[in-house]
């Protein structure tokens, strides 16, 4: 039986703690066995979102716009073959790439990334790698994923385990 307490005249349990810190180190454990691209992002605080969002003004919206929402027509190429930046909010399609693609992406260039891919696309995101570290870049896309919907959030992360596990 619990234990309980008298306040006023009225009797009120006590619950037992300990089980609860007993869960603590297993819960450690489990976020230790997470693939490195879905673990990396648990971190992502607001200060973390606020330097994202920095970087993100200052490297991605004069084409991917202030508010995330890419630029006109962004799913129809060019007369030169080329797309339109395209949105990063849920409307567009950023979240449908797992953490290392969109790492990769960001760091060489689209372009880069779709030749490795043997893909014929024509992307005119250049590379940002000697300008960006590598936290730089994970903060801009902690920014980016602060924006979207939960369920797009976990639908992301699901991509980004499956392709860890791969």
């Amino acid at each position: 039986m619990a234990e309980s307490w008298r306040i006023r005249g009225h009797r009120m349990p006590v619950k037992p703690i300990l089980p609860d810190l007993l869960l603590l180190p297993a819960l450690s454990a489990l976020i230790g066995l997470m693939p490195l691209p879905a673990a990396a992002f648990l971190h992502a605080s607001e200060t973390d979102t606020g330097a994202g969002r920095e970087l993100y003004v200052e490297h991605c919206a004069a084409c991917h716009g202030a508010d995330l929402e890419g630029q006109p027509n962004w799913r129809s190429s060019d007369a030169n073959g080329l797309y339109p930046a395209p949105p990063h909010d849920e409307t567009g399609h950023t979240w449908h790439h797992d953490d290392a693609m969109l790492i990769d992406y960001i760091t060489r260039g689209g372009q880069a990334v779709l030749d490795d891919m043997d893909v014929t696309f024509t992307s005119g995101m250049p590379g940002f790698g000697s300008v960006l570290d590598q936290s730089e870049i994970e903060a801009i896309l902690d920014y980016i994923k602060s924006t979207w919907p939960q369920h797009i959030r976990d639908a992301q992360a699901q991509r980004s385990i499956a392709a860890g596990a791969d």
